[in-house]
This record gives structure tokens, sequence and C-alpha cells, in this order.
């Protein structure tokens, strides 16, 4: 009765930027829709808990799980509820009342899921504002019915979609915050409400539509964070998201995502401080094994977590175009896009160059080299185009191989870059400049 009679009292405040503590560095964890839409159930989320604490791999001779590396989040999405037409108002997932009705033959116990992923040390994200069997209630009674049941089931985060007619992030936030459970929460409107210097009831929020397993899709949700970062709207507690990774993930017949592709993904998510919220079926020992070497490389999730007050930027780009093609995209997984579909044809620049500061002082900076072209090329760099570094004469360090290449003059060419691949560096002030 108190957490009802609280989240009531709670509608009427509004949500300034958020320093409640929570997603101060990016979040990382899965999230079950890219792989399996509304293929989901219990079992499924259960095993997942399992693995994502499981020490079943290596990280430098140690055994490792991915919560060990930071994903600890799982994440159910859509598919959890029971499509229906309940009350007079005909609500697709909600009872009269405002209680989201839920499909307890998939979930039968949603309290003992959060539990077991608490018991092994992760924490537990639901999913709000249905894209299927989207509901046209947005009264009060069901943005309450829905905060009541995340709290009573021990949720830990929440993603608010926008299919739903719930899309009042000030009320969720309000709700949410009464409840006095920390909770994380995902602002999925596909960039279309967006922070402000002053507005983010959320902690992390999309700026892109739905990605898929296409390296035409990667590279177009990718400039959607540009903006935001130069505007300095991405930032701890309030991360821009240019959605799930797509390392691993299924394309139905059709070529997922190559290791090239792959690497330019999670190197692009990195240095732009986006989430890495895994979405590749974890039980596949096969895709697992494949992805390992990449998701598990702690240097490259070092520069994603790290923080010296910019999030990562574009800063040097070809002055002539590519077309990237979308065709390759399998209709299995083009039935699984909400908000606008992916264009046929992306055009982004032939090579672009991202850069992110680690230290403050300018002594170590990230710079990620994306060949967008088909063709290998040659991808040199100048230390004085690397907005806030500050050596002329630098170290650099390759994040993919985790090795030094040595100390450069003035300048780095990374040579033969295969198309759709990137380099990863670290270029850092050396011993003798100090």
């Amino acid at each position: 009765m108190g957490l009802s009679y609280t989240l009531a009292a709670a509608l009427p405040l509004l949500a300034a930027a958020l320093d409640d503590g929570l997603a101060r560095t990016p979040p990382m964890g899965w999230r079950s829709w890219n792989t399996f839409g509304t293929a989901v159930d219990q079992q499924l989320m259960v095993e997942t808990m399992d693995l994502l604490a499981s020490r079943d791999r290596l990280v430098d001779g140690s055994p490792t799980s991915l919560c060990d590396l930071g994903y600890c989040d799982v994440g159910l999405d859509d598919g959890w509820q029971l499509c229906g037409a309940y009350g007079p108002d005909k609500n697709t997932f909600h009872q009269e009342s405002g209680a989201p009705v839920l499909n307890h033959t998939r979930f039968p116990d949603m309290e003992a899921m959060t539990t077991h992923a608490h018991a092994l040390g992760l924490t537990a994200g639901w999913y709000f504002n249905n894209c299927v069997c989207a509901d046209h209630c947005s009264s009060r009674d069901c943005y309450h019915g829905d905060a009541l049941v995340l709290y009573e089931f021990g949720f830990d985060g929440v993603k608010l979609d926008g299919c739903s007619a719930q899309l009042d992030l000030d009320t969720w936030h309000s709700l949410i915050r009464a409840s006095s459970r920390p909770v994380v929460i995902e602002n999925c409107h596909w960039g279309r409400t967006l922070p402000n210097a002053t507005w983010c009831p959320f902690h992390f929020y999309r700026t892109s539509n739905d990605i898929v397993p296409t390296y035409a899709s990667v590279v177009a949700n990718l400039q959607t964070v540009a903006p935001l970062a130069a505007a300095g709207l991405s930032k701890p507690g309030c991360w821009a998201y240019p959605d799930m990774l797509e390392v691993g993930t299924p394309n139905g017949a059709a070529p997922p995502l190559s290791a090239a592709e792959s690497r330019s993904h999670f190197g692009a998510w990195c240095i732009s401080s986006a989430p890495l919220i895994l979405s590749h079926d974890l039980r596949d020992k096969t895709v697992s094994d494949a992805a390992w070497p990449l998701i598990s490389n702690r240097e490259a999730i070092v520069v994603n977590q790290a923080w010296a007050g910019a999030s990562g930027s574009p800063f040097l780009s070809a002055q002539h175009n590519v077309s990237l093609s979308n065709a390759a995209l399998s209709p299995a997984r083009a039935s699984r896009v909400r908000g606008e579909a992916p264009s046929r044809e992306v055009s982004a620049p032939a090579w672009q160059y991202w850069s992110k500061p680690l230290r403050c002082d300018g002594s170590a900076v990230a710079v990620l080299l994306m060949n967008h072209a088909d063709g290998a090329k040659s991808m040199p760099l100048r230390f004085a185009d690397v907005p806030m570094l500050g050596c002329s004469k630098c170290a650099v360090r390759d994040v993919w191989g985790r090795k030094d290449l040595g100390v450069f003059d003035g300048a780095y060419v990374g040579k033969f870059l295969a198309g759709h691949d990137a380099a990863f560096l670290v270029l850092s002030r050396t011993v003798e400049a100090e």
C-alpha cells in the first residue's frame, strides 16, 4: 500500500537531468530482441543469465565471465505480454485497472527470474510501451500499473519503446524514482525524444532507428550519435545510444556481419561511449566462441568506459562518399524493425576517423580509423589533427592486437586496412616527452 500511495503522489513531479548515481559509465549487458524477437520465455532468460555469469572462457589465461567484463545486465524485451482486448476500452495488454497482462505460460514467475539474476550478481531489465500488440492506453492507471509490477518483480532497469501510447518520459521517471528502487531507464523513442542541456529523465537514449545486421545499418546508426556528442549531450547518466550490438546475431539465410565489420561495429560503439548491449544467442557455442575475442577485449572496453570530458566524435572524414547497401537484409530480420525501415542505400564518407580522450590532460587519446569503402586502403593519421592530443611524438598501441606498435613522430599510417574494417589505436605521450 505504501508503494502504491507513493507512486500516485509522484505523478505531478517533473524530471530534470538525472544525477542519481546510475549509469555513470555506459551500460553493458545483453538484451533479447535482435536474435529472438518474440520467441522468448523464462527458460531462455534464466539460461542466458547463467551464461552471463559463467566463467567458461579465458581472458589472459584466467577464467572470465561476461559479467566479469562488465556485461552484467540481462534484458527481457518485447513478447512477455498476453495480447488481447481488456476492459471497455479494449486495451491490448493492460487490464481495466491498468495492470499489465503477463503471458504466464511463457513467464510463470517473473519475481523468481529476477531473483535468479540477483543471486548470480546480475541485474535484470524489462520492457514497456510495447510494440507487439501496441496499446492505446495512456492513462495514469496504465503508467502506475506498469511501474508497480516493475518494482514488485524486482527489475533493475527498463526499456521504454516508442510504439504504444505511454510516451511521457517525465511521468515514467517520476513513478520509477518514487519507488525508491534504483532503476536504469532506457528511452527507446528512435531518436524522436532527445535530451537537452537541462532535461534528461532517462539514463540512455536511442539516437536512431532500429539497427540490423548490415554494415550500412551500423554506419547509419553511428552517424546519429555525432551531433549529440558534439553538443555535449552524451555524458555520464545520459548516454547516446545507436542501438544494440549486432556482433554474432543472425541475418536469416543472408550473411551476418563479417569479422571486419563486427570489429568496426564494436570499435565504433566503444569509441563513441555507446552502451554495449550484446544480443547474440549465448547458448550457441559456435557463435559465442567467434564473438568472444572481440567482446572480451578489455582494452576496447576500457576505452568505452573511460570519461575525460567527451564521449567520442568524428574529427576527420573523406570528402567523397560511398554507397552502402542494406539489400542483404533478410526478411526475417527486417520484420523485427520498429519505427522506420532501414533505407536500401546509405551514403557515408569513404573513410572516417573518430577520437575520444582518455585522460583530461591530453596524454592519452583513443582513435578509430574506419574504412567504409569496399577495397583496402592505407589510413594516414597526423597527430596534429587529433583533438585534445597532447603529444607530437606519440606512442601508438594497437587495441585489437593488444600490443605496442612503437613511437612515431608526427604521424602514423595504418597500412592496407581492409574494406569495412577499422584500426583501433591509443595514442599516448611518451615518458621522454613528459
